[in-house]
């Protein structure tokens, strides 16, 4: 078998997604997710002018040799460009190496560890009372653990906070320049504590609730919000402060008993080596698409897993649903797994990737088709062009860029 095509494809159902998609010989297609959100053209040119070149030809099951050689071949190692690109390959190889086996991808990783994949979702309020309604929609919707972000009061945006459709998905804007909103720290770490109160009063001590900190705190700030939450148990801080700088784990794991999650901008095991190491950690959070794909990921779970550190693969919705089918899979068969992010699609994202994959009763299932168990509608992508967007930039209120 060989693979005699490689095509990538750019759409935009909403929000930017890039996909490439090999096929072989015998008529067996693969697709992989490249999507690296506010830098998707610098992947497509990746792929496209570089990637592309070296496939054609190559024998599809050879997986681990194919990504050794993108990754060693190239000699400018590791980055986000990088790895979403060789993630996109990797993805694409498994998806046709488990169609032509006829089974779905998680039996040729060993098979399920479990039934199903634990989800949470994602509950956000501009002020506690809308949050408390948005805790409400998950829970109608079957989420059995819920991330919780509010609004600052005197700050007029918050990342991670924003208008919401019926259905609770964030209503995404395109923009030609990224979005400035203000910040400061020491409203955030007074609110913060004040919002676990309000909702550890109205849903009680049962229901799982995590907190995504945006990399926005230095570690003694780390430290205080960890302590002040402790008495609210939560089920996990993520992203306390930027972890460029892993030894800064050190004092907050030395000051807080909370949980931390720890990795979505993560690209290769480098990054959490001291991390994994020293046990600063309790949850990796790297995607399949920005971690190089399923070979590598599959590693860093298993190195993890020797100090009891579970996994959390990151699953916001610029995460495609072949990103999302591509963990799945892994979830279900690794034994130390731990909870799965998932903030669902748009109905349009969902026509364009026809997937396999279910959410139930606050529970995700990758499905039976075999492979990942995603096809790509290419005429509905193409009427979708791409569309430039950008993430937010945050800058203090003496109009400076924030410096963490």
């Amino acid at each position: 078998m060989k693979i005699v095509d490689a095509q990538v494809v750019v759409t935009s159902p909403g929000r930017n997604f890039v996909t490439l998609k090999l096929t072989t010989d015998d008529g067996l297609t693969g697709l992989g997710d490249a999507t690296l959100n506010g830098r998707e053209l610098a992947v497509v040119s990746y792929l496209t002018d570089h990637v592309v070149p070296l496939l054609t030809g190559r024998d599809p099951h050879r997986i681990e040799d194919t990504w050794q050689y993108l990754y060693r071949g190239a000699y400018w190692r590791r980055g986000p460009v990088t790895m979403a690109a060789i993630a996109a390959v990797d993805v694409a190889l498994w998806d046709i190496k488990a169609k032509a086996a006829g089974l779905p991808l998680y039996q040729l990783l060993g098979g399920a560890g479990r039934d199903r994949v634990r989800a949470y979702g994602h509950a956000n309020g501009r002020d506690i009372p809308e949050l408390l309604d948005s805790v409400r929609a998950r829970l109608a919707e079957g989420y059995q653990a819920v991330r919780i972000q509010s609004g600052i009061p005197g700050l007029k945006a918050v990342y991670g906070v924003h208008s919401t459709d019926d259905g609770g998905a964030p209503v995404l804007h395109q923009q030609a320049r990224p979005l400035v909103e203000d910040w400061d720290t020491d409203a955030y770490l007074r609110h913060t504590p004040t919002v676990f109160e309000a909702v550890r009063a109205e849903f009680g001590a049962e229901l799982p609730l995590l907190h995504d900190a945006h990399h926005r705190l230095s570690p003694v700030q780390a430290a205080r919000l960890g302590r002040d939450l402790e008495p609210y148990r939560p089920f996990w801080l993520e992203d306390c402060t930027p972890a460029e700088n892993q030894e800064a784990l050190r004092l907050v794991r030395r000051n807080t008993t909370t949980p931390l999650a720890i990795g979505e901008v993560f690209n290769t095991v480098y990054d959490y080596q001291l991390l994994i190491t020293e046990q600063l950690i309790d949850y990796v959070r790297s995607a399949v698409t920005h971690f190089g794909g399923v070979t590598p990921l599959r590693k860093l779970f298993d190195f993890a897993a020797q100090y009891q550190i579970r996994t959390a693969v990151h699953g916001p919705e610029d995460i495609s649903p072949v990103g999302m089918a591509a963990a799945l899979h892994l979830d279900l068969a690794v034994h130390n797994f731990g909870i799965q992010e998932y903030s669902g699609h748009t109905s349009l994202t969902n026509e364009v990737f026809r997937h396999a994959y279910t959410f139930t009763d606050g529970h995700l299932h990758p499905g039976e088709a075999p492979g990942i168990g995603v096809d790509l509608d290419l005429d509905l992508a193409a009427a979708h062009p791409y569309e430039a967007a950008y993430l937010p930039v945050n800058r203090l209120q003496d109009g400076s860029v924030h410096d963490w």
